[in-house]
Protein backbone atom coordinates (compact mmCIF):
# COMPACT_ATOMS: atom_id res chain seq x y z
CA UNK A 1 0.00 0.00 0.00
CA UNK A 2 1.31 3.30 -0.66
CA UNK A 3 1.95 6.41 1.39
CA UNK A 4 -0.58 9.30 0.16
CA UNK A 5 -0.61 13.54 0.59
CA UNK A 6 -4.12 13.96 -0.60
CA UNK A 7 -4.70 17.76 -1.42
CA UNK A 8 -8.47 18.72 -2.31
CA UNK A 9 -11.03 20.72 -1.49
CA UNK A 10 -14.37 21.00 -3.07
CA UNK A 11 -17.31 17.75 -3.40
CA UNK A 12 -15.21 17.03 -6.92
CA UNK A 13 -12.52 15.99 -4.96
CA UNK A 14 -14.42 13.78 -2.21
CA UNK A 15 -14.93 10.30 -4.10
CA UNK A 16 -11.12 10.25 -4.78
CA UNK A 17 -10.27 10.73 -1.03
CA UNK A 18 -12.97 8.11 0.19
CA UNK A 19 -11.77 5.40 -2.40
CA UNK A 20 -7.59 5.83 -1.88
CA UNK A 21 -8.86 5.74 2.03
CA UNK A 22 -11.13 2.76 1.09
CA UNK A 23 -8.52 0.64 -0.32
CA UNK A 24 -6.07 0.60 2.69
CA UNK A 25 -3.53 3.37 1.53
CA UNK A 26 -1.95 5.54 4.04
CA UNK A 27 -3.13 8.90 3.82
CA UNK A 28 -0.14 11.02 5.67
CA UNK A 29 -1.77 14.44 5.35
CA UNK A 30 -4.62 15.84 3.81
CA UNK A 31 -4.51 19.40 2.60
CA UNK A 32 -7.56 21.44 1.66
CA UNK A 33 -8.18 25.28 1.28
CA UNK A 34 -9.09 26.90 4.59
CA UNK A 35 -12.60 27.19 5.77
CA UNK A 36 -13.89 30.10 4.64
CA UNK A 37 -17.63 32.55 5.66
CA UNK A 38 -20.78 31.02 3.72
CA UNK A 39 -24.65 31.61 3.90
CA UNK A 40 -26.59 34.07 5.37
CA UNK A 41 -24.85 34.02 8.72
CA UNK A 42 -21.07 34.07 7.36
CA UNK A 43 -19.85 31.02 9.06
CA UNK A 44 -16.74 29.66 8.26
CA UNK A 45 -17.52 26.51 6.65
CA UNK A 46 -14.82 24.08 6.18
CA UNK A 47 -14.39 22.50 2.52
CA UNK A 48 -16.49 19.09 1.71
CA UNK A 49 -12.91 17.20 1.35
CA UNK A 50 -12.05 18.67 4.70
CA UNK A 51 -15.84 17.73 6.43
CA UNK A 52 -14.73 13.90 5.02
CA UNK A 53 -11.14 13.96 6.53
CA UNK A 54 -12.43 14.78 9.79
CA UNK A 55 -14.97 12.09 9.58
CA UNK A 56 -12.43 9.23 8.54
CA UNK A 57 -9.98 10.87 11.69
CA UNK A 58 -7.44 12.15 8.90
CA UNK A 59 -4.96 15.12 9.92
CA UNK A 60 -6.17 17.99 8.15
CA UNK A 61 -3.72 21.10 6.70
CA UNK A 62 -5.23 24.41 5.37
CA UNK A 63 -2.49 26.90 4.75
CA UNK A 64 -3.22 30.04 2.36
CA UNK A 65 -0.62 29.24 0.08
CA UNK A 66 2.46 26.35 -0.36
CA UNK A 67 5.38 28.49 0.85
CA UNK A 68 8.25 29.33 3.65
CA UNK A 69 7.58 27.00 6.62
CA UNK A 70 4.26 25.55 5.35
CA UNK A 71 6.22 24.40 1.79
CA UNK A 72 9.10 23.13 3.77
CA UNK A 73 7.07 21.12 5.74
CA UNK A 74 4.68 19.38 3.00
CA UNK A 75 7.80 18.37 1.50
CA UNK A 76 9.32 16.67 4.56
CA UNK A 77 6.15 14.60 4.56
CA UNK A 78 7.34 10.76 4.05
CA UNK A 79 4.94 9.87 1.07
CA UNK A 80 5.05 8.18 -2.00
CA UNK A 81 2.94 10.30 -4.13
CA UNK A 82 0.74 13.35 -3.68
CA UNK A 83 -2.93 13.07 -5.28
CA UNK A 84 -4.28 16.39 -5.98
CA UNK A 85 -7.97 16.82 -7.02
CA UNK A 86 -9.36 20.15 -7.21
CA UNK A 87 -7.35 21.18 -4.74
CA UNK A 88 -7.17 25.62 -6.15
CA UNK A 89 -3.70 26.15 -5.34
CA UNK A 90 -1.08 26.06 -7.72
CA UNK A 91 2.09 23.83 -6.49
CA UNK A 92 5.33 25.13 -6.41
CA UNK A 93 7.98 24.34 -9.30
CA UNK A 94 9.87 22.89 -6.21
CA UNK A 95 6.72 20.28 -5.71
CA UNK A 96 6.10 19.09 -8.95
CA UNK A 97 9.89 18.54 -9.65
CA UNK A 98 11.00 16.73 -6.96
CA UNK A 99 7.83 14.82 -5.90
CA UNK A 100 5.38 12.73 -7.71
CA UNK A 101 2.07 14.55 -7.98
CA UNK A 102 -0.65 12.70 -9.54
CA UNK A 103 -4.13 15.30 -10.64
CA UNK A 104 -7.36 13.51 -11.88
CA UNK A 105 -8.75 16.37 -14.50
CA UNK A 106 -11.97 15.86 -16.26
CA UNK A 107 -11.34 16.45 -19.56
CA UNK A 108 -10.11 15.67 -22.92
CA UNK A 109 -6.26 16.83 -22.34
CA UNK A 110 -5.04 18.66 -24.19
CA UNK A 111 -8.51 20.45 -25.03
CA UNK A 112 -9.81 22.34 -21.92
CA UNK A 113 -6.87 22.70 -19.83
CA UNK A 114 -7.79 25.40 -16.70
CA UNK A 115 -10.24 25.96 -13.99
CA UNK A 116 -13.38 25.12 -15.63
CA UNK A 117 -13.12 21.74 -18.13
CA UNK A 118 -16.66 20.41 -17.55
CA UNK A 119 -18.35 23.70 -17.95
CA UNK A 120 -16.84 24.33 -21.22
CA UNK A 121 -17.02 20.75 -22.63
CA UNK A 122 -21.03 21.53 -22.07
CA UNK A 123 -20.71 24.86 -23.48
CA UNK A 124 -18.85 23.74 -26.57
CA UNK A 125 -21.28 20.76 -27.34
CA UNK A 126 -18.08 18.69 -27.13
CA UNK A 127 -20.02 14.74 -27.72
CA UNK A 128 -17.62 13.21 -25.99
CA UNK A 129 -14.71 13.93 -23.25
CA UNK A 130 -11.99 12.19 -21.53
CA UNK A 131 -11.41 11.72 -17.78
CA UNK A 132 -7.42 11.86 -17.30
CA UNK A 133 -5.06 11.25 -14.39
CA UNK A 134 -2.02 13.28 -14.86
CA UNK A 135 1.39 14.01 -14.05
CA UNK A 136 2.03 17.40 -12.72
CA UNK A 137 4.58 19.49 -13.69
CA UNK A 138 5.49 23.51 -13.95
CA UNK A 139 2.13 24.17 -16.45
CA UNK A 140 -0.86 24.33 -16.13
CA UNK A 141 -2.68 21.36 -17.33
CA UNK A 142 0.30 20.21 -19.37
CA UNK A 143 1.96 17.19 -18.30
CA UNK A 144 2.32 13.28 -19.05
CA UNK A 145 -0.99 11.74 -18.93
CA UNK A 146 -0.79 8.40 -17.03
CA UNK A 147 -4.51 6.91 -17.08
CA UNK A 148 -6.94 7.97 -19.42
CA UNK A 149 -11.10 7.01 -19.94
CA UNK A 150 -13.20 7.80 -22.64
CA UNK A 151 -16.88 8.89 -21.92
CA UNK A 152 -19.60 9.75 -24.62
CA UNK A 153 -22.36 12.89 -23.56
CA UNK A 154 -25.79 13.20 -25.25
CA UNK A 155 -26.94 16.79 -25.45
CA UNK A 156 -29.65 16.44 -22.34
CA UNK A 157 -26.39 16.14 -19.58
CA UNK A 158 -25.90 18.72 -17.20
CA UNK A 159 -23.00 20.01 -15.29
CA UNK A 160 -24.01 18.71 -12.29
CA UNK A 161 -24.78 15.08 -13.89
CA UNK A 162 -21.22 15.32 -15.26
CA UNK A 163 -19.67 16.43 -12.44
CA UNK A 164 -20.93 13.69 -10.24
CA UNK A 165 -19.87 11.34 -13.05
CA UNK A 166 -16.64 12.20 -13.77
CA UNK A 167 -16.20 12.29 -9.76
CA UNK A 168 -16.93 9.24 -9.37
CA UNK A 169 -14.88 7.72 -12.64
CA UNK A 170 -11.70 9.65 -11.18
CA UNK A 171 -11.78 8.26 -8.14
CA UNK A 172 -11.97 4.74 -9.80
CA UNK A 173 -8.67 5.68 -11.86
CA UNK A 174 -6.72 7.12 -9.57
CA UNK A 175 -7.22 4.35 -7.14
CA UNK A 176 -5.93 2.09 -9.48
CA UNK A 177 -3.19 3.89 -10.81
CA UNK A 178 -1.79 4.21 -6.97
CA UNK A 179 -2.12 0.66 -6.39
CA UNK A 180 0.48 0.00 -9.35
CA UNK A 181 2.95 2.91 -8.24
CA UNK A 182 5.71 2.67 -9.17
CA UNK A 183 4.95 1.35 -12.84
CA UNK A 184 2.91 3.58 -14.26
CA UNK A 185 3.50 4.57 -18.03
CA UNK A 186 3.84 8.29 -19.02
CA UNK A 187 2.02 9.70 -21.88
CA UNK A 188 2.90 12.99 -23.56
CA UNK A 189 -0.22 15.49 -24.35
CA UNK A 190 -0.73 15.59 -28.09
CA UNK A 191 -2.97 17.57 -30.42
CA UNK A 192 -4.48 21.12 -30.14
CA UNK A 193 -4.56 22.72 -26.37
CA UNK A 194 -7.19 24.65 -25.85
CA UNK A 195 -8.73 26.73 -22.35
CA UNK A 196 -11.17 26.61 -19.85
CA UNK A 197 -11.30 30.17 -18.11
CA UNK A 198 -13.19 30.53 -14.95
CA UNK A 199 -16.84 31.47 -15.44
CA UNK A 200 -17.71 34.76 -15.14
CA UNK A 201 -21.09 37.15 -15.34
CA UNK A 202 -20.77 37.23 -19.42
CA UNK A 203 -20.16 33.62 -20.33
CA UNK A 204 -23.44 33.06 -17.88
CA UNK A 205 -25.46 36.00 -19.90
CA UNK A 206 -28.15 34.43 -22.73
CA UNK A 207 -28.08 36.14 -25.90
CA UNK A 208 -31.14 35.40 -27.68
CA UNK A 209 -29.71 35.87 -30.80
CA UNK A 210 -27.56 32.69 -31.26
CA UNK A 211 -28.57 29.42 -32.20
CA UNK A 212 -30.91 27.80 -29.82
CA UNK A 213 -28.78 24.64 -29.52
CA UNK A 214 -26.00 26.99 -28.38
CA UNK A 215 -28.27 28.33 -25.63
CA UNK A 216 -29.48 25.56 -24.56
CA UNK A 217 -25.93 24.45 -24.30
CA UNK A 218 -25.35 26.88 -22.37
CA UNK A 219 -27.69 26.26 -20.19
CA UNK A 220 -27.10 22.61 -18.99
CA UNK A 221 -22.89 23.62 -18.90
CA UNK A 222 -23.63 26.21 -15.96
CA UNK A 223 -26.73 24.02 -13.96
CA UNK A 224 -27.30 24.13 -11.31
CA UNK A 225 -25.03 26.10 -10.65
CA UNK A 226 -24.25 29.17 -11.10
CA UNK A 227 -27.10 28.80 -13.86
CA UNK A 228 -27.37 30.99 -17.13
CA UNK A 229 -28.52 34.03 -16.76
CA UNK A 230 -31.18 36.18 -18.54
CA UNK A 231 -33.15 39.28 -17.86
CA UNK A 232 -36.80 39.65 -17.89
CA UNK A 233 -38.54 43.03 -16.65
CA UNK A 234 -36.71 44.43 -13.94
CA UNK A 235 -35.63 40.54 -13.54
CA UNK A 236 -32.40 38.53 -14.08
CA UNK A 237 -33.55 34.42 -13.86
CA UNK A 238 -31.43 31.45 -14.14
CA UNK A 239 -32.38 29.08 -16.96
CA UNK A 240 -31.56 25.46 -15.33
CA UNK A 241 -33.29 23.19 -17.68
CA UNK A 242 -34.56 23.92 -21.62
CA UNK A 243 -34.41 22.10 -24.71
CA UNK A 244 -34.53 22.53 -28.11
CA UNK A 245 -38.02 22.97 -30.05
CA UNK A 246 -39.23 23.61 -33.55
CA UNK A 247 -40.31 27.34 -34.22
CA UNK A 248 -39.32 31.03 -35.20
CA UNK A 249 -39.76 33.87 -33.80
CA UNK A 250 -37.80 37.18 -32.67
CA UNK A 251 -35.31 36.80 -30.33
CA UNK A 252 -35.85 36.86 -26.95
CA UNK A 253 -39.75 37.04 -27.39
CA UNK A 254 -41.66 34.76 -25.75
CA UNK A 255 -43.78 32.67 -28.53
CA UNK A 256 -45.89 30.25 -25.90
CA UNK A 257 -46.57 30.00 -22.19
CA UNK A 258 -47.55 26.47 -21.37
CA UNK A 259 -47.99 23.92 -19.53
CA UNK A 260 -44.67 22.35 -20.75
CA UNK A 261 -42.74 25.30 -19.93
CA UNK A 262 -41.98 28.79 -21.85
CA UNK A 263 -40.73 28.77 -25.53
CA UNK A 264 -38.62 31.69 -26.45
CA UNK A 265 -37.41 32.72 -29.78
CA UNK A 266 -33.73 32.45 -31.26
CA UNK A 267 -31.63 32.07 -34.11
CA UNK A 268 -32.30 28.59 -35.77
CA UNK A 269 -35.24 27.37 -33.81
CA UNK A 270 -36.25 27.86 -30.53
CA UNK A 271 -35.80 26.91 -26.73
CA UNK A 272 -38.45 26.06 -24.40
CA UNK A 273 -37.47 26.67 -20.77
CA UNK A 274 -38.25 23.77 -18.61
CA UNK A 275 -36.72 24.87 -15.30
CA UNK A 276 -35.76 28.40 -13.82
CA UNK A 277 -35.14 30.54 -10.71
CA UNK A 278 -36.85 33.86 -10.17
CA UNK A 279 -34.48 36.23 -7.40
CA UNK A 280 -35.00 35.19 -4.05
CA UNK A 281 -37.09 31.99 -5.07
CA UNK A 282 -36.39 28.61 -5.63
CA UNK A 283 -35.88 26.36 -8.96
CA UNK A 284 -38.91 25.34 -9.85
CA UNK A 285 -40.63 23.91 -13.39
CA UNK A 286 -40.94 27.52 -15.39
CA UNK A 287 -44.59 26.62 -16.60
CA UNK A 288 -45.59 26.34 -12.63
CA UNK A 289 -43.68 29.93 -12.45
CA UNK A 290 -45.27 31.19 -15.28
CA UNK A 291 -48.86 31.23 -13.46
CA UNK A 292 -49.06 34.37 -11.69
CA UNK A 293 -46.14 36.05 -13.12
CA UNK A 294 -47.64 39.37 -14.02
CA UNK A 295 -46.08 39.83 -17.42
CA UNK A 296 -45.26 36.52 -18.49
CA UNK A 297 -47.35 36.14 -22.06
CA UNK A 298 -47.15 35.64 -25.17
CA UNK A 299 -45.25 38.28 -26.95
CA UNK A 300 -43.40 39.69 -23.87
CA UNK A 301 -39.49 39.95 -24.55
CA UNK A 302 -36.75 38.21 -22.51
CA UNK A 303 -33.39 40.74 -22.71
Amino acid sequence: MAKVVFMGSPAFAVPSLRALHAAGHEIVAVYSQPPRPAGRGQKLQKTAVHELADELGLTVYTPARLRGDDLEFVMGLEADVFCVVAYGLLLPKRMVDERLCLNVHPSALPRWRGAAPLQWTLLSGDEATDICVMRLDEGMDTGPVVAREHLKLNHAITLGELHDMTAAMGAEMLEDVVGILPDIKEVAQEGEATLAPKIDAGVRAIDWSKPALEIHNKVRGLSPAPGATARFGDEVVKILRSEVVDGFGKAGEVLAVDAEGITVGCNEASLRILEMQRPGGKPARAADLARGWNGMVTGAVFA
